[in-house]
């Protein structure tokens, strides 16, 4: 991608009316454009980044046996009250039509989800089932003042799985536990598995905490047994070995996994009859992962004074290419080459822009690794440098192809 074709604009200032500095990368660096408190807009860059995140994703759902389906924002207020949140929910977005119905705009699914799943189901035979959604979500947040980590309209993957019975529910359970923390690496967040209140559901539910100074939780971590336990369930020890000296994080929370168990499909009255001729009420799971809040947790933890470091699992493009030469024929070969091999680069070919600007802006996007070519170097030779770290390297354009670097 040519920059002189990109919808983007930098700015050299931080914007004012937000907090954290990953979110104030993200505005200058033109990823996202704030149109509201908790409302934004994903520029080209910013929409690479969740592209990149939904793709890990997709293929964690791929491995649960996850079938993508794509389910209405407008709900009916009926099904919400049918499971007593249309009241008891402080967050829902309410709206009425000019018919005078109510609808909500869907902070989560499952009053949507249960009864469709119920048009299908008969028998135990029919069982088990795992139905997933990357769509976009409203929450009527009061402190969305954090960027993309607390945002009032967000978008979200959430995976809801149905079960004859509680060891399919407990074993499905366990193996979407092991799938996020390899979702999570991949995009390059260490997280940790966080016990929480499971609500009404059960005794707990588990959280997917990634550490960073500007969250919002806290969580209390046992070294001995890997388990994090958060601020609100935590009674001063470690909930399997007792141990009481703990380390304390602040974290963000980009991940959740819930045993609903039977209070939704109780609500909708979702049975099925078992092998014995009995009907039984289907268990549930829910299992969510917040895409656009990955992308300001990954923006809010890797981050240095000069701008953004993505991971490069998730980075808009690998390379970023800059002409610093009077003759830009070298850096146009170099471009269609990396084009040709399938290598993704952001080609900054703007011939208005100066030497220094090119670089701070470079530092700014915050791109794996920055390609420069100049006058000093010799025929083949392009400047290699890694985000993030001092070392300038000189390397031959064929390590680049061939990918040997």
């Amino acid at each position: 991608m040519r920059q002189s074709e990109l919808f983007i604009k930098t700015f050299k200032q931080d914007p004012k009316d937000e907090v954290f500095p990953g979110i104030k990368f993200l505005r200058r660096g033109g990823f996202v454009g704030k149109v509201g408190a908790g409302i934004y807009n994903y520029l080209p860059l910013g929409k690479r980044v969740l592209d990149k995140i939904e793709a890990i994703v997709r293929q964690g759902m791929k491995e649960l046996g996850g079938v993508e389906i794509l389910m209405p924002a407008l709900q009916p207020s009926e099904n919400w009250k049918k499971t007593g949140r249309w009241d008891g929910l402080d967050i829902l977005y309410k709206i009425k039509s000019r018919a005078k119905q109510d609808f909500a705009l869907g902070p989560t699914h499952e009053e949507i989800v249960v009864p469709l799943v119920k048009e299908f189901l008969s028998s135990y035979r029919d069982l088990p089932v795992y139905l997933y959604q990357i769509q976009t979500k409203f929450r009527d947040e009061p402190r969305a003042r954090s960027g993309l980590v607390r945002a009032k309209e967000f978008i979200m993957k959430d995976l809801y799985s149905f079960h004859r019975d509680e060891k399919d529910m407990d074993d499905y359970y366990e193996k979407a536990g092991e799938v996020y923390k390899k979702i999570f690496t991949q995009i390059g967040l260490k997280t940790i598995q966080t016990k929480a209140s499971g609500g009404t559901f059960s005794k707990f539910s588990d959280e997917f905490q990634a550490v960073s100074e500007t969250g919002e939780d806290t969580v209390y971590f046992c070294k001995k047994c890997v388990l994090g336990i958060n601020k609100e369930i935590f009674e001063g020890k470690c909930l399997e070995c007792g141990d009481e000296k703990l380390d304390e994080f602040k974290t963000i929370e980009v991940g959740n996994i819930f045993k609903l168990k039977t209070k939704y499909s109780e609500a909708f009255d979702l049975k099925i009859k078992d092998a014995d001729g009995s009907f039984k009420t289907v268990l549930m799971g829910c299992y969510g992962i917040g895409i656009s809040r990955a992308m300001g947790a990954v923006a809010e933890i890797f981050n240095d004074k000069n701008g953004l470091l993505w991971p490069e699992g998730i980075a808009p493009f690998k390379f970023h290419l800059l002409n610093l030469s009077k003759n830009a024929k070298r850096a146009e070969k170099i471009y269609r080459d990396l084009q040709n091999s399938n290598i993704e680069v952001l080609y900054d070919d703007r011939e208005e822009k100066s030497a220094g600007e090119k670089l701070v802006e470079a530092d700014l996007l915050g791109l794996p690794y920055r390609l420069v070519t100049s006058d000093k170097l010799k025929e083949g030779e392009i400047e290699l440098r890694k985000r993030g770290e001092k070392e300038v390297k000189i390397v031959l354009i064929e390590e680049l192809l061939s990918k040997n670097f």
